[in-house]
């Protein structure tokens, strides 16, 4: 789905996509219009302004990312500015690009988010990389601490890539028990899977102690 206010440059964008094998789903102008039909058109990806009429574009990346499946927004914005770069990024957007960008570069920002990658335009990265590190050492104090010891053992464990079983067998503890510690943390972390956790052990550095 593309969103921008301007016909000419939607359309071109819609065009761009369409020619190189894109099915696209819905062109709008409006950030209310966006998040009506995003649940109905079932966009896998939006390409999407920041600066629209009505809605500013972090607010509609952050009520897109309620949609059923959330798609994967990518901003293609005439903004490089630092703030908008990641007001757009903590409301959920995957990728920014700039509209200077080639048409190369924007087809393979769009291939790239789709594939699940973060994207940004060069020199963005690294401010978005700085932003998250920044935050995360902030993060360190606030999450730590609220995990037992018993929780971090097994975190550490799944960390390493063993099963319940093996940590259970390992720490003398119940499969059922393993399985509540693992529950336990990741709804204290607000973490969704095994993944997130082995990440966020690296980020925390727990796995180095």
């Amino acid at each position: 789905m593309v969103v921008d206010d301007h016909p000419m440059w939607r359309d071109a964008v819609a065009r761009d996509l369409a020619e190189a094998g894109y099915e696209v789903v819905a062109t709008v102008g409006e950030g209310r219009q966006a998040v009506r039909v995003a649940p109905a058109a079932r966009p896998e990806l939006v390409v999407l302004d920041l600066q629209l009429p009505d809605l500013s574009g972090v607010e509609v990346a952050r009520r897109l990312a309620t949609v059923q499946p959330p798609p994967r927004v990518l901003v293609l914005s005439a903004s490089g500015e630092q703030d908008d770069v990641l007001e757009a990024v903590k409301a959920g957007a995957s990728g920014y690009l700039l509209k200077s960008a080639s048409k190369e570069e924007f087809l393979d920002a769009v291939r790239r988010t789709a594939a699940g990658d973060a994207v940004f335009t060069p020199g963005l990265a690294g401010l978005v990389l700085g932003e998250y590190r920044r935050l995360a050492a902030q993060s360190v104090p606030d999450t730590t601490p609220r995990l037992t010891e018993r929780e971090t053992e097994v975190l550490r464990l799944v960390a390493k890539g063993l099963s319940y079983r093996q940590i259970a067998e390992r720490l003398t503890l119940s499969h059922r028990t393993v399985q509540n510690h693992v529950q336990n943390t990741l709804n204290k972390l607000q973490l969704h899977n095994r993944v997130e956790l082995v990440r966020y052990v690296i980020e925390q550095g727990l796995d180095e102690s």
